[in-house]
């Protein structure tokens, strides 16, 4: 039986960010979850704080749906979304059959990029969000390596005001980018089938950061150079490649 996939995207993105590596990956006979984070592309939701415990909440009631109907799933994370599968499957790995991240992870050490740090300040990060506008999101986007057209499509989402009021509670709820006091601890339960698959340029997220994190806990480090933080969507093949044969090692071992 085909394992299910389970795709969180992270910020400022949307589902569609996954399209590239979706295609390439041609998963035609596999069931396939990509949502949208609340808030991301609709209004939030009456009564959601929109933290980090918040969508690691949310992501949870997603991968129990979907083990639910085909057993333990294969989750996917990129950016906040890798954070947030990370978590995922730390709070319940019974629903995880593996997890791989792109770009993120939950490293006790890692203390955030500039902008995390803006975001997580009180009138700063309301000062940025009221200033940055979609057309700037698009050329930055584009000028890192997601394709014009969409980087173009993802920014239209940032005249959301939801999703920037989302964005701004999800950072400071996580101190930036600071998991030392909390999720951190807990990375003794992630599942052993797990992997990494980095952007090696990434101005975000150093690859130093992934090169720690997979040395110190023996999991699998797939870089992926002259690609940056969206690899996923920069190098769709390449990243479908890495996917594929972790994967398809789970699948020879589960056979044997």
């Amino acid at each position: 039986m085909t394992t299910a996939k389970l795709f969180l995207h992270g910020v400022p993105d949307s589902p569609a960010i996954w399209r590239p590596l979706i295609d390439a990956l041609e998963l035609d006979d596999t069931p396939v979850a990509l949502p949208a984070l609340p808030g991301f592309t609709g209004p939030l939701p009456a009564g959601f704080a929109a933290t980090k415990e918040a969508y690691a909440d949310w992501a949870v009631g997603e991968a129990e749906a979907l083990a639910a109907a085909h057993g333990p799933i294969d989750i996917v994370g990129h950016d906040w979304g890798a954070l947030i599968a990370q978590r995922a499957a730390t709070l319940r790995p019974d629903l995880i059959r593996s997890w791989a991240v792109s770009n993120a992870v939950i490293d006790p050490d890692y203390r955030g990029h500039r902008i995390a740090r803006i975001w997580n300040t009180p009138l700063l990060g309301e000062i940025f969000m009221a200033l940055s506008r979609p057309a700037a999101l698009a050329r930055g986007l584009a000028e890192q390596g997601v394709p014009a057209a969409l980087a173009a499509e993802e920014a239209r989402q940032w005249a959301n005001k939801d999703k920037r009021r989302a964005i701004l509670r999800l950072y400071r709820s996580a101190h930036g980018l600071d998991f030392s006091r909390d999720w951190a601890r807990d990375l003794d339960r992630l599942p052993r089938r797990g992997a990494l698959i980095w952007g090696a340029d990434d101005p975000y997220v150093d690859r130093s950061v992934a090169s720690r994190f997979a040395a110190a806990r023996g999991f699998p480090l797939t870089m992926i150079e002259d690609a940056g933080h969206w690899a996923i969507a920069e190098r769709p093949l390449t990243v479908a490649a890495a996917l594929r044969a972790f994967w398809d090692g789970l699948d020879r071992e589960a056979r044997d």
